[in-house]
């Protein structure tokens, strides 16, 4: 945020940039707010801005200097434009949501108040769609994970509109739950709760750079099971079916004792219903996870969600991103790679991820990866349904690596010998 002060008759006062279109000013001990209709021209640094001049609507708001617009931009007042934005979207919610959303509404400034003015010390992460900052809201006082989303992203009003619905409606135990939103303006902004060990990414895949410590094979299956039961419960639960359409592992975040809940569900689609066999939508999502078929023809369907699971899981089980250019180019694409390594059991231990050290139980390293195979089945007739995954999941999980380890030695020569046959 830059911030710049603007003297008048001996008084100093402040003009800070929340955003490109956004100003907060602080004039004699009053807070207000103003939004620029357009973006300044030629300037993307607001420091470099001379502030040392008048404009009308400055003076009607009480406010006696501000940016010098261009002859065909103005400066409006925040409150003209943020009640259209509110209305547009308080009735679009209520007209889909048929007037059970059950979400907070917050203000710009009580979000400002909540994360500092948008600190960058509390940001948590960054991607496509905005910045993600920890807050501090004081009804109901708790801990939550602001996230405002990028005006040039991918993340429009459709998608803001569908994922306050969707969290609104949908309560499972590992869905992220909603504490509200922002429509002030041009802003769009969620309010979570807050998950304190960050998303799967973190510890999976971003090791290094969040100075994190890998998984253990435990902790791996029961966010595998865990998101597995997200998925099943959108599948097969809600009614109508829900196809999440986004699962990766930055949008699975982990509380305290790493249970997983989904997160984003902007590109969230509503599945077919009655004698519907799928969903024909253009092709959102992100590349590498997305079922063949739904890549190809734009036909969606729950088994769709079935195959990015099986992506993930892959990830889980062998500590590789689904898409790495700094591999040879044969190891690119991950699952291009396992593909002839699932057709032989021998090299299974091959695909386990390296920085489990070998703690792992054989047998459930099989099964896993027996599993993952299933989802990534390139017809998707041919995956199973998310209950069944669920099912072999929680099977998977009782196998605890201790238990197995024991048996390791022997069933490693009983496959020497199958191997002699």
């Amino acid at each position: 945020m830059a911030v710049c002060e603007v003297a008048r008759g001996g008084l100093v006062e402040e003009l800070a940039w929340l955003s490109k279109e956004t100003v907060m000013f602080v004039s004699d001990n009053t807070l207000g707010f103003f939004l620029v209709s357009s973006m300044i021209h030629g300037i993307d640094d607001y420091n470099k801005i001379n502030p040392y001049m008048t404009g009308w609507w400055a003076h009607k708001l009480g406010f006696p200097a501000c940016i010098s617009p261009t002859p065909h931009e103005t400066i409006l007042p925040s409150w003209i434009l943020d009640s259209s934005r509110r209305r547009y979207i308080s009735e679009e919610i209520a007209k889909l949501g048929k007037g059970n959303i059950s979400a907070q509404i917050f203000t710009f400034r009580e979000l400002c108040v909540a994360t500092k003015n948008f600190n960058p010390e509390n940001q948590l992460g960054e991607g496509g769609f905005g910045r993600v900052y920890k807050g501090h809201i004081e009804t109901p006082e708790k801990i939550v994970a602001v996230k405002q989303l990028d005006r040039n992203g991918y993340q429009g009003n459709r998608e803001f509109l569908v994922e306050v619905m969707m969290l609104s409606l949908l309560h499972h135990q590992n869905l992220v739950n909603l504490v509200g939103y922002c429509a002030d303006g041009d802003q769009r902004i969620l309010v979570y709760e807050y998950m304190q060990n960050g998303s799967l990414e973190d510890h999976l895949l971003e090791l290094v750079r969040n100075k994190k410590q890998p998984l253990d094979w435990d902790t791996r299956m029961k966010v595998a099971a865990g998101a597995a039961r997200g998925l099943e419960y959108l599948h097969e639960t809600a009614d109508p079916p829900v196809i999440y359409r986004d699962f990766k592992a930055s949008n699975i975040l982990l509380d305290e004792e790493f249970n997983p809940k989904l997160s984003d569900f902007g590109l969230a689609k509503v599945g077919p219903t009655g004698a519907e066999t799928h969903v024909s939508t253009r092709v959102m999502g992100t590349y590498g996870y997305c079922a063949p078929e739904y890549a190809l023809t734009g036909q969606l369907t729950v088994k769709s969600d079935v195959y990015s699971f099986g992506v993930v899981f892959l990830e889980m089980i062998t500590g590789r991103r689904v898409i790495d250019t700094t591999k040879s180019t044969e190891e690119h694409n991950l699952v291009t790679w396992a593909s002839p390594l699932f057709k032989d059991r021998r090299k299974f231990t091959l695909m386990a991820d390296p920085l489990l050290e070998g703690k792992y139980p054989i047998k459930g390293l099989y099964q896993a990866l027996a599993v993952a195979a299933m989802c990534l089945q390139e017809g998707a007739e041919m995956r199973p349904m998310m209950s069944d995954v669920v099912t072999a999941l929680e099977y998977l999980g009782m196998t605890k690596v201790e238990e197995d380890n024991n048996n390791k030695e022997g069933e490693e020569e009983e496959e020497d010998e199958r191997s002699k046959v």
